[in-house]
């Protein structure tokens, strides 16, 4: 039997352990389903489990029929009932919740399975199955896994981008990185950079970890956030524009319109779907009555 435990990520980055609580079926009576004694061979389908059965179909032609036995609905055996155990019913198994204690190694990843043999379900006549637990990694707030390396954003003020940080990184293991941004470096929309050895743990190997990526995004400031005096004073100290062309006489003027994509796809989509349905009501007309 198979039972999925869900596990945030700090979980996995260093040894832990849960306590995994599940629904399994256990023998009652040593399996016998009722007191020693109790369970005999059915009289009915003398222990095979099957009834015979022969029907007439047609004048000199008959058909044999096998079903499964009334009496012990397969089960080979019956049990008198004064003896039958309360609990069961004479099933032979109960279902009753069980808690086991997991231990979660360094390192090991979303979809891992953790075997205990013979902790399965129980039926009569046979080995306990094995009960195996899957590992689900939840998504967490701030990291993302890739294999053995995390990766976390960091949003940027425009200022900071362009002159400098210092900022911290709480890990997973509860330490803080500081993090500062070499003089002169600037950063730019999804840049990224890589902490080496801050990673997740490798499973089986915990002291060789993965790396910490920083991914970067950067927060520009909204319109008219400086005056225009002091707009030119910024300008001037930016470098120049990559590309200046001279403007033609014969020129248009036109506007910028704020454009979002993933809108403009919707608004799309929703006019398509609106004349699909004009379109095949306008190639189904009603049918009308003939008159007399």
């Amino acid at each position: 039997m198979e039972v999925l435990e869900n596990l945030v990520l700090h979980e996995k980055s260093y040894a832990t352990s849960a306590k995994v609580g599940y629904s399994i079926r256990i023998l009652i009576f040593s399996g016998r389903g009722g007191k020693a004694g109790a369970v005999v061979t059915c009289h009915m389908c003398r222990g095979t489990g099957i009834q015979t059965h022969v029907r007439h179909v047609s004048a000199g032609f008959v058909q044999q029929v096998q079903t499964t036995c009334s009496v012990c609905k397969g089960e080979k055996e019956i049990i008198n009932p004064k003896d039958c155990c309360k609990k069961c019913e004479g099933r032979k198994v109960v279902r009753e919740t069980k808690v086991i204690e997991v231990s979660i190694d360094k390192g090991m990843s979303d979809g891992q399975t953790i075997k205990f043999a013979e902790e399965g379900d129980c039926e009569p006549g046979l080995q306990p199955g094995d009960l195996i637990i899957t590992l689900d990694e939840q998504q967490h707030k701030h990291f993302i896994r890739r294999r053995n390396d995390l990766i976390y954003t960091m949003v940027l003020s425009l200022s900071e981008a362009l002159c400098g940080f210092h900022r911290v990184i709480h890990t997973l293991d509860d330490r803080t990185l500081l993090i500062t941004s070499k003089p002169g470096e600037v950063f730019t929309n999804k840049d990224f950079r890589a902490i080496e050895g801050e990673g997740m743990p490798r499973y089986k190997n915990p002291f060789d970890k993965g790396r910490l990526i920083v991914k970067f995004d950067i927060s520009f400031p909204k319109n008219d956030f400086l005056p225009k005096a002091q707009l030119e004073s910024l300008r001037k100290l930016l470098p120049p524009p990559t590309c200046i062309e001279d403007t033609p006489e014969d020129y248009e003027t036109v506007e910028l319109h704020p454009f979002d994509p993933e809108l403009d796809q919707q608004q799309h989509d929703r006019r398509e779907m609106y004349e699909d349905d004009d379109g095949n009501e306008s190639s189904n007309p009603r049918v009308q009555c003939a008159s007399a």
